[in-house]
């Protein structure tokens, strides 16, 4: 979508993603005043409607989603807990940016993120682009928005950690991203890596299954019994928040509210299938191997190990520190206030995505006040 003469369109705002938080997001601009497709662009890289739950295996029905909370403005009702989490909240969401208008155009690609003044030489004639506004490299053009949402997520980014002869495996090595189900594990050894709730659910479809299993991780697990309320998600997010201000990546949510306990997982501790051992000292052509000398044989290495923020199309504009994360203040970038990232540390909830989204269109309707658009708007 580009103005005549290949000169970027110039938009207020631009929301990159169109999971959780970028829809909230998309909801909350168009809630104060801004039209779709003429003050603010939605873009997702995702085929359809979803975010990254479209992506869910299909084995992980509705009722057993830990912690889907309502999008603004429209709550989800009347889900049959047995069907698929992926098709459940799909729908919602698809029925949202109908409601709504959101107008998300997708699938498109994001490229990179500039300083207008600073664009590649094929983004030359950009007239009036400038006078603050950001340069956004995407498939389907380039855009030149006064303030950019980022809402990416993390599923396009799963972490393979490095681990000592990892390269020697003769087996299958598959991360929970590419899980499909049980039955491609069917009479497997399989070792699970990885300490979050997908290694947990996983682990208990794939063991009536397989021949044996044996679940690593880094840390000892930590499970928590009874509810977890407002004041427990609030000591959680000050956690997170911390690592946010002290310019290191955002930790996964379970490394801070740890592991829910549910009757499934005490009848899988009760049988062992949750005996959890420390990580191994290397991978082996069959299998691990401890540094006392105790193996395991493995067909499957099956890492459970998590997703990092997928970001780098950011990188042009330097927003990182050196510890690795990007300090923020609030949702806003502290080296870019035209950058607000959603669904990014102590956002990453499903819940803080929510309040993210609203967060981040007050200050940018602040930043827009204060500074005067260049196209005559």
């Amino acid at each position: 979508m580009n103005d005549s003469g290949g000169r970027a369109t110039e938009i207020e705002v631009l929301v990159v993603g169109a999971g959780q938080a970028g829809l909230a997001a998309a909801f909350h601009l168009r809630r104060t005043g801004h039209t779709p497709d003429r003050d603010f662009v939605v873009l997702d890289h995702s085929p359809r409607p979803g975010g990254a739950w479209q992506f869910r295996w299909p084995t992980l029905t509705y009722d057993r989603v830990h912690g889907m909370h309502a999008l603004p403005g429209m709550e989800l009702t009347g889900a049959a807990g047995g069907r698929p989490s992926s098709e459940v909240i799909g729908g919602y969401f698809d029925s949202y940016e109908q409601t709504f208008g959101l107008r998300v155009h997708r699938p498109v690609s994001v490229l990179a993120v500039r300083d207008a003044g600073a664009g590649p030489p094929w983004a030359e004639p950009v007239g009036a682009v400038g006078g603050g506004r950001l340069l956004v490299e995407t498939s389907e053009g380039a855009y030149a928005p006064r303030a950019l949402i980022n809402a990416t997520g993390t599923w396009d980014r799963p972490f393979w950690p490095h681990l000592p002869g990892r390269e020697t495996f003769g087996g299958r090595q598959v991360h929970s991203a590419q899980y499909g189900g049980p039955e491609a594990f069917r009479g497997a050894r399989v070792v699970v890596i990885g300490g979050g709730t997908s290694a947990v659910q996983q682990l208990l479809e794939i063991a009536p299954v397989a021949a044996a299993t044996t679940w690593v991780t880094r840390r000892p697990p930590v499970f928590r019994e009874g509810p977890f309320g407002a004041d427990e998600g609030r000591a959680a997010v000050a956690l997170v928040e911390e690592r946010v201000r002290q310019g290191l990546p955002p930790r996964s949510v379970v490394s801070v509210t740890g592991l829910p306990m549910t009757e499934a997982i005490r009848a899988a501790r009760a049988s062992g299938v949750l005996e959890r051992l420390p990580l191994f000292e290397r991978i082996t052509p069959g299998g691990v191997v401890w540094p006392d000398g105790h193996a395991v044989a493995a067909d499957v290495l099956l890492y459970a190990t998590g997703f990092r923020a997928a970001i780098d199309h950011l990188a042009p504009l330097k927003l990182r520190e050196p510890g690795g994360g990007i300090r923020m203040a609030g949702t806003r970038a502290l080296r870019d206030a035209r950058v607000h990232l959603v669904g990014y540390g102590p956002s990453a909830s499903t819940i803080g995505a929510g309040r993210a989204g609203r967060a981040a269109v007050r200050e940018i309707g602040r930043l827009l006040d204060r500074e005067p658009a260049t196209d005559g708007s």
